[in-house]
């Protein structure tokens, strides 16, 4: 159980941090150093928190489990996109994304 709140925790971070990323990047001025700002740091600390919790992942599970299973993050982003940010899901990657999740789940089915 423990290791499934790592990996639910660990989404959500990867989820936030990349809703951080896009709403600070459309705030970023100027150059390199304007895309600063505290959303893109907030996005690092959402990252940065969430390989942490890879890391207790990776204690227990086989690693190619473990990374089927963390895309469930690229599912959860472009939902929390379309949900947050108001991004459009076509149908194509609507087909596209059914196609991710059985694939986690039928990864899902071999953990013992």
């Amino acid at each position: 159980m423990k290791i499934l709140a790592c990996y639910l925790a660990m989404v959500l971070l990867t989820v936030s941090a990349n809703l951080f990323f896009k709403s600070g990047a459309m705030r970023a001025e100027g150059g390199l150093l304007g895309l600063l700002n505290i959303k893109i740091v907030l996005g690092f600390v959402c990252f940065g928190l969430a390989a942490l919790l890879y890391i207790v992942v990776l204690r227990v599970l086989p690693l190619n489990v473990a990374q089927s299973l963390a895309a469930m993050q690229f599912v959860a982003v472009i939902i929390a996109a379309h949900l947050v940010l108001g991004e459009p899901i076509g149908a194509t990657r609507l087909l596209g994304i059914g196609l991710i999740f059985s694939g986690i789940v039928l990864v899902g089915r071999t953990i013992t």
